[in-house]
């Protein structure tokens, strides 16, 4: 990830309900979540759901597909580990040993061969 995409990425995480949303995302898995029922759980109107979602579709943080009549929203975690891993990068002045946890963690959602800072 370039310094422009995690500002784009950052810019979409800094607003509480799409840092909520992505959030409710990661945890559902793989298997994500239709719109009607991320408006449900963040307890926003669909057409505010709507622009939220588009937010952070358009930053690459989530994907969406359609499943029959739904629009079916996932994490994109292979985005959020390279933003992880764009902050981690010239981690600790040269001690990675100090951000080895978080650095696991960004490397669980690592594209293949791209598994650094351990």
């Amino acid at each position: 990830m370039d310094q422009r995409q995690a500002l784009i990425a950052f810019g979409a995480l800094s607003q509480e309900t799409r840092l909520h949303i992505v959030r409710m995302l990661v945890v559902s898995g793989p298997g994500g979540m239709a719109a009607g029922a991320i408006a449900e759980k963040a307890e926003v109107s669909p057409s505010n759901i709507s622009f939220h979602l588009k937010e952070l579709e358009r930053s690459g943080l989530i994907a969406q597909q359609r499943e029959s009549r739904s629009i079916i929203y996932t994490a994109n975690y292979e985005a959020l580990g390279g933003l992880v891993r764009f902050l981690m990068e010239d981690c600790c002045s040269g001690h990675p040993e100090i951000c080895a946890p978080a650095a696991k963690v960004a490397a669980c959602c690592a594209p293949k061969g791209k598994e650094k800072l351990q």
